[in-house]
């Protein structure tokens, strides 16, 4: 597979069938979308292509309202890869790109990349100021001579899957299940280690602390039963998001409690996958109570499956 970081530089040397879209997260509407354009680049003799951006288009727009993110670059292009495309673009949307109108953004994908189809969602909006849509594109497909593909919108029970939906599901509702069933796996948070304030352990439950990029959408506040992906092996996990409110700390804190794991593993990389929640953030008499509660979050958690799914 060839992945690229082009904006409209290079000519390609082959006749190609484009999808288009964020692919943020990569959701069961997007997995449609890209099998689809496998499908039709396939049967036409073609290189099947993804059309993206590596940056979303608000951060340059207005960084003040561009939504947080589901997936970064490097899972997003790992889950990309496992569909058998043969190309990956992740162009950086930039002040250029932002001002290309519709057409000439369409024109750049024929001209530069020899698109001889183009796949998209019904809702699809592309080019300056989001000019673009559906309707455009089929008098663009006539005009330029591609095959034009619009995906009927996926749903999840009553609900049209996207991007802000689950990013929604996810940071207000904190319902892991429906995010995930969603998603084609996991939301998942990674980075390294770092000290906290080590109450944990004073209470018998030692967490690991993630310093996480900031830049991604948190699960609502509460506390969750995880994954914890750390040297190639997984492992229970309970974790808390949110304040501590019953030790008053102000700071937000991702920290989770290992099941049936006591390394040292400060400054260490760890990923850790939401499964499901357990129960509100909440703030507790006394630590007393608090070590409680934990104990019953562990039997919880120990009673949960050890295993997670990964569906293309």
């Amino acid at each position: 597979m060839i992945i690229m970081e082009d904006n409209f530089k290079k000519y390609l040397q082959y006749n190609t069938y484009i999808a288009l879209g964020s692919f943020d997260g990569i959701h069961i509407g997007h997995v449609s979308l890209v099998n689809k354009t496998i499908k039709l680049a396939r049967k036409n003799q073609a290189k099947s292509m993804i059309f993206t951006f590596k940056n979303h288009p608000l951060s340059v727009i207005n960084k003040e309202i561009a939504p947080k993110i589901i997936m970064d670059n490097s899972s997003k292009i790992e889950v990309l890869e496992s569909f058998g495309l043969d190309v990956i673009n992740m162009a950086n949307f930039d002040k250029e790109l932002m001002m290309l109108s519709p057409e000439d953004f369409i024109l750049n994908l024929v001209s530069h990349y020899r698109a001889k189809g183009i796949v998209v969602g019904f809702n699809n909006r592309f080019g300056y100021k989001n000019l673009g849509d559906v309707e455009l594109l089929k008098k663009l497909s006539k005009k330029y001579g591609f095959d034009l593909c619009v995906m009927d919108p996926v749903k999840y029970k009553t609900q049209v899957v996207s991007s802000s939906v689950i990013r929604n599901v996810i940071s207000d509702e904190g319902d892991m299940k429906k995010a995930n069933k969603m998603l084609t796996r996991p939301f998942m948070l990674q980075g390294d280690v770092v000290k906290g304030k080590q109450l944990g352990r004073t209470l018998g439950f030692p967490t690991v602390n993630l310093n996480y990029d900031k830049r991604f959408v948190l699960p609502r506040g509460g506390v969750y039963y995880t994954l914890v992906k750390y040297e190639d092996k997984f492992f229970r996990g309970i974790t808390n998001v949110g304040y501590n409110p019953t030790v008053e700390d102000n700071k937000l804190s991702v920290e989770t409690h290992i099941l049936d794991f006591d390394e040292n593993i400060y400054n260490k990389h760890i990923k850790i996958y939401f499964m499901d929640r357990i129960r509100d953030e909440k703030k507790f008499d006394s630590v007393q109570f608090l070590a409680e509660q934990l104990k019953k979050d562990k039997i919880y958690a120990k009673k949960q499956k050890l295993e997670i799914n990964f569906k293309n």
